[in-house]
């Protein structure tokens, strides 16, 4: 078994080593793209290919630091008015040209996706009304001082409204609907297996090097890592962590990495006070009352986790143990926040306390093909909890059916993660932490319905804050009482990874974003 593993390695090295065919570009994605439409689903997979195909008004570069891109410039011209010019000359991938109308119909549209699973309307909640000034100019009125209105909008995609007015998903997924102003055009889309783009030769920022461009869907690790050693994909992101060491020594490969704006947490159910199924006792009868709603329970689920064995033993030291959701040097993160010490007998006291002193039985739902070492890490938490009188049963699935579920709070405590790919505090606090409000547009992707007035709070006035430093301060004191209250249980935070075939260079991005645009024949 070992001597064909290596004689495969050696092989697909060698193929390896072939040059790809000319202005071709083949990368493997960890997971799948759920739909073409921009303003659907705010999932990684969709929003990283997404920018292959749309463009924004502000666009976020590889360390989420925000710059222009269908806004030529951009200004707060009062504490409530922005100004936004248009870049001109632009145009759609059927040749019509962008508007100022484009903008108004996006806004309109994005918040109200019909069956939406997590949408976008939380980025445009400040948004009050847009101005047209001229052909050129917007002025976007906000409801209340809103210094994070260029962030936000870099997370939402401007579509065409003579192209996606009655869109739906089929529209989008067949093609029809799928009409940007970006580098790449939509070819083909296999849903659950790949897509083919073909260059804009048009795009305002330039040809891009790819007249071709394959996204395929691998989403078992170690198809992943072979494919790229066949020679069947130029790139590949998340490495699985098994495989790191040694590809990083593999000299006709060249692996890229930077520190992820990705955290992995768990959630509880918020949604429910009484019983569920998935709680129970020793004897398997439903609780009367959801643990999940003390504090003291919450904290003692976050003490039974021994993170370092979580870093070292189920992330192969890929990643860092954290107590809040963005990385060291982040805006907003709080240094004087640490991680949980890990305290088997402090936890079983707090259980007691709780009322809960023989402790009780629970159900961890987790994807098992979505984030890296998903289910991995769900098995090690499950038995640190079970050694606590918490016992775990772990329920493992591929995050197609994990999605739904989740999305019906069907799941009574599970794995979760997000990257806030505008690399500040506000975005987690928005689409994860705050009430779900359709009204308000908070929480689109808070599926366990948590609720606390006061992260709302803080949430409402570090968004209006226009002060940088007054607002950074929010957000430490933020992570502070998020840290003491424990919502979502924080575990570790990635670091990202990618591995490419020599030949070809890659910017890596802390958002984790794996766009064509990023890669690059190598200099000779």
């Amino acid at each position: 078994m070992l001597r064909s593993l290596v004689a495969t390695i050696a092989l697909g090295l060698a193929a390896a080593a072939a040059p790809a065919a000319a202005q071709t570009l083949t990368m493997g994605y960890a997971a799948a793209v759920t739909s073409i439409d921009p303003h659907w689903h705010n999932l990684g997979p969709n929003n990283m290919l997404g920018m292959h195909i749309f463009d924004r008004l502000v666009e976020r570069d590889a360390r989420a630091r925000p710059y222009p891109a269908l806004a030529e410039s951009y200004r707060a011209i009062s504490e409530t008015v922005w100004e936004f010019k248009l870049r001109p000359g632009v145009t759609w991938h059927d040749g019509k040209p962008f508007t100022a109308d484009d903008i108004v119909f996006t806004v309109e549209r994005a918040p109200n996706v019909p069956n939406s699973p997590g949408g976008f309307g939380g980025f445009l909640r400040s948004i009050a009304r847009i101005e047209v000034i001229d052909p050129r100019t917007i002025h976007i009125h906000t409801k209340d001082p809103h210094p994070l209105l260029p962030l936000d909008l870099a997370s939402v995609a401007i579509i065409a409204r003579h192209a996606a007015t009655g869109a739906d998903n089929e529209a989008f997924n067949s093609g029809r609907a799928a009409v940007g102003t970006g580098p790449y055009r939509l070819g083909a889309y296999r849903s659950g297996d790949r897509v083919e783009l073909v260059r804009n030769d048009a795009w305002w920022g330039g040809r891009e090097p790819w007249e071709r461009v394959t996204v395929r869907f691998l989403l078992n690790d170690g198809a992943r890592t072979a494919a790229l050693l066949a020679g069947d994909v130029d790139l590949i992101e998340q490495i699985p962590t098994t495989d790191l060491a040694r590809l990083r020594r593999e000299q006709r490969l060249t692996v890229t990495e930077i520190p992820s704006l990705r955290t992995l947490f768990i959630s509880p159910d918020y949604s429910r006070s009484g019983a569920t199924p998935l709680v129970t006792d020793n004897a398997g009868t439903p609780l009367e009352r959801n643990p999940f709603l003390d504090v003291r329970v919450r904290r003692a689920l976050s003490m039974a986790i021994n993170r370092d064995a979580l870093v070292e033993r189920g992330m192969d030291g890929a990643a860092t143990a954290t107590a809040q959701w963005l990385p060291e040097g982040a805006f907003g993160y709080n240094p004087a926040v640490r991680p949980m010490a890990f305290d088997a007998e402090g936890a079983k006291r707090l259980l007691a306390e709780a009322g809960f002193p023989d402790g009780f039985r629970l159900t961890l739902a987790t994807p098992n093909d979505r984030w890296p070492n998903d289910s991995r890490i769900a098995q090690a938490v499950g038995q640190m909890w079970s050694r606590i009188g918490v016992r775990t049963t772990i329920d493992a699935m591929p995050f197609t059916a994990f999605v739904p579920r989740r999305t019906r709070q069907e799941h009574a405590i599970q794995i979760g993660a997000w990257g806030s790919s505008s690399g500040e505090a506000s975005n987690y606090l928005l689409a994860i932490v705050a009430t779900f409000d359709r009204a308000k547009l908070t929480g689109a992707s808070n599926m366990t319905r948590h609720s606390d007035p006061r992260l709302d709070a803080f949430l409402a006035r570090g968004s209006a804050t226009m002060d940088d430093e007054r607002r950074e301060a929010i957000w430490k004191e933020a992570t502070a009482y998020y840290a003491e209250q424990v919502p979502m249980i924080q575990l570790l935070q990635y670091l990202n990874t990618w591995a490419v075939r020599r030949g070809l260079t890659h910017e890596p991005r802390m958002d984790e974003r794996t766009i064509a645009m990023g890669v690059r024949p190598a200099a000779r």
